[in-house]
């Protein structure tokens, strides 16, 4: 068999146990619904223990972060002698942004407590916009490029061979050139630490010096990655209700992930050494998930010796948008079906990690741990909310005559009532996550913000199960996803 057929069958592993599970679900619901029925009331357990499971961690993760904000790290860096030959390097790509959403980004790096004279930062453009780019590109480096230790701009040519227009190859090509300027310096690469932000991040003021502190601290710092917790704050308050829904459970099932770290994966903007960047040779430039990839290119690369190492402070992005409700719906269903297709990643951790000199549990873990999230992803509101009533609406006669269809409902509803315990949690923590109110939203927001969250169980599914099945079916069928670009509207202005 040719190793691309082999890579193929991986390929449709993710979305034949989706419409393996969905199928079933359904047929079975006629010919066997006490199945279907006992199937679907341990699965709403498995759920709601879940629930219970994840609570203590995301609350964890809210103390830490509260904790960690209010200590001065640059103060604490600066004790360490370490301290002194560190770097970082900022990859910027963009594409398409307007330079309000750049300068905001930029004035968050203005901003930091930490000193920008530490600080190499690359604003990395397309070809395709080149003139466009240049002249927003142009006015940052007037209007920033003096305070950090130097600032690059980077144009990334179109069609190179094997390379998918979007993040990962941007990024690629920033690096590159980051590299000539770093060998000029002879900074050593284990002195740079490199962060891949969006075009739209905005870090916590402390979030490199708590940076800085963690790596010159590590025993082993360029086997690590850094990631942060991702909030999507930047323009929340004009965002409609249904895209906060979707944009804080990302946050949430982040922030649960924050205190398991043997299961954490790099997501969105996170930092590493440039060390491992360079090992590696970079992110790849043929997918979607560079995000994630690079933590995988790192763990075969080091022969499983490497993980990512959570950081309790935030990192906030926007949320995405449009000119009405219609766009952006459309955008946050692209946005979440882009950041389910990080489903290409398991058929290529099982490909390579055939001959890889890793333990087998530590292969088992992240394939099962990856496979299990991105089936739950598509399948788990599905399930609970649509597909576990057919069974009780076509049974016979027969069946509804048992005592476990006639309980079924009250146990279904017993068991969605004790969930409401997560609704309630996440209506607090996303209320206590809010930046200041702009002076346009009224105070009466604020309601809106805890009320928005009984919308959670149609979100999962228009919002969840939805673009998730459609990415891994995409990955099934070869039909290979491109890059969308999130658009960036900012509308307040206070």
């Amino acid at each position: 068999m040719k190793e691309y057929t082999k890579y193929r069958i991986l390929e449709t592993i993710p979305g034949l146990l989706i419409w393996s599970t969905f199928i079933l679900s359904i047929v079975l619901s006629f010919i066997k619904p006490l199945w279907v029925i006992y199937f679907i009331l341990i699965f709403s357990i498995y759920w709601l223990i879940k629930i219970f499971y994840l609570a203590p961690y995301m609350i964890y993760t809210f103390y830490k972060y509260k904790s960690i904000e209010r200590v001065d790290w640059l103060a604490k860096s600066k004790a360490i002698e370490k301290f002194n030959s560190i770097y970082h390097l900022i990859v910027i790509p963009t594409f398409g942004e307007p330079l309000e959403v750049l300068r905001t980004t930029f004035d968050g790096l203005k901003n930091l407590n930490f000193p920008q004279e530490k600080m190499i930062v690359v604003l990395g453009g397309e070809e395709k916009e080149k003139q466009a780019f240049l002249e927003r590109a142009e006015i940052i480096k007037k209007e920033y490029g003096d305070i950090f230790h130097h600032f690059m701009i980077t144009v990334h040519p179109r069609d190179i061979p094997g390379e998918l227009a979007g993040k990962g190859s941007n990024g690629r090509w920033i690096g590159k050139k980051a590299q000539e300027y770093i060998d000029q310096q002879n900074i050593p690469y284990e002195d740079v630490i490199v962060s891949n932000f969006d075009s739209d991040t905005m870090a916590h003021t402390e979030y490199f010096g708590y940076l800085t502190y963690k790596y010159i601290t590590s025993n082993n710092p360029t086997r690590q990655s850094y990631q942060p917790v991702p909030l999507f704050n930047n323009n929340i308050w004009e965002s409609p209700f249904f895209i906060r829904v979707a944009s804080y459970g990302t946050t949430f099932w982040m922030m649960s992930e924050q205190v398991r770290p043997e299961r954490l994966f790099t997501f969105s903007s996170h930092s590493m050494s440039f060390r491992a960047l360079v090992d590696v040779d970079f992110w790849q430039a043929d997918i979607v998930s560079e995000d994630s990839r690079i933590f995988v290119q790192c763990f075969l690369e080091y022969n499983g010796d490497y993980k990512t190492v959570p950081l309790y402070l935030p990192v906030s992005m926007d949320a995405v948008s449009g000119k009405n409700w219609w766009e952006a719906a459309k955008a946050v269903y692209k946005q979440q079906r882009r950041w389910a297709y990080g489903a290409e990643s398991i058929p290529f951790m099982m490909y390579n990690f055939r001959k890889a000199p890793i333990p087998f549990w530590k292969k088992f873990k992240h394939i099962f741990n990856q496979l299990e999230g991105m089936w739950s992803w598509a399948t788990a509101p599905i399930l609970i909310t649509i597909l576990g009533r057919l069974p009780m609406w076509v049974a016979g006669d027969e069946i509804q005559s048992t005592i476990v269809f006639q309980n079924a409902p009250y146990v279904l509803q017993w068991l969605l009532s004790l969930g409401m315990v997560g609704l309630i949690l996440s209506a607090i923590l996303s209320t206590s996550l809010l930046p200041k109110r702009p002076k346009a939203e009224s105070k009466h927001k604020y309601l809106v913000m805890i009320l928005q969250w009984v919308f959670l169980p149609v979100t999962m599914v228009l919002f969840g199960s939805f673009p998730a099945t459609d990415a891994q079916t995409r990955l099934m069928f070869g039909k290979y996803l491109g890059f969308n670009v999130t658009k960036k509207i900012r509308k307040n202005k206070s």
